[in-house]
């Protein structure tokens, strides 16, 4: 394999649009795919019922929706890891691509018309500050 893909996932359908274009685009390579759930805090709360004591964080639940998707992509010719990255969902993807040395990043483009072009959104800053190529999937239409 060479290189990694990564794509940003935060539990939305359009969100697994994007996942399962980098699924194919990962295999289509060669690379890698890295799924990658961002948080930009890190509240914890502690939930007790009788004797049951469970700890919820916002880094788990992220963890958790990466892990769902990345579970949902598994495929035999391809190995599929995940994370929870703390930050922006943009700069949290920014960041994991630096550390991985990433070949390419996938994100979707829900939010990119109208004014949330204008004030940004995951995929603009990924396209300003991605290390490598991005790919902007076509997500907002089934």
């Amino acid at each position: 394999m060479t290189g990694v893909v990564i794509v940003g996932v935060d539990g939305s359908e359009t969100a697994m649009r994007a996942a399962k274009a980098a699924q194919q685009l990962a295999i289509g390579i060669g690379a890698s795919l890295r799924v990658v759930s961002a948080f930009d805090s890190n509240k914890t709360e502690v939930v007790e019922i009788g004797t049951d004591k469970w700890i919820v964080s916002d880094a788990a639940e992220a963890e958790a929706v990466a892990r769902t998707v990345a579970e949902r992509l598994t495929d035999e010719r391809l190995e599929v890891t995940y994370s929870a990255a703390r930050g922006k969902p943009g700069e949290a993807l920014v960041k994991e691509a630096e550390m991985l040395d990433a070949r390419l990043i996938v994100v979707g483009n829900r939010r990119m018309q109208g004014l949330g072009r204008v004030l940004g959104s995951v995929a603009n800053t990924v396209a300003h500050n991605a290390p490598c190529d991005v790919y902007i999937a076509k997500t907002d239409q089934p």
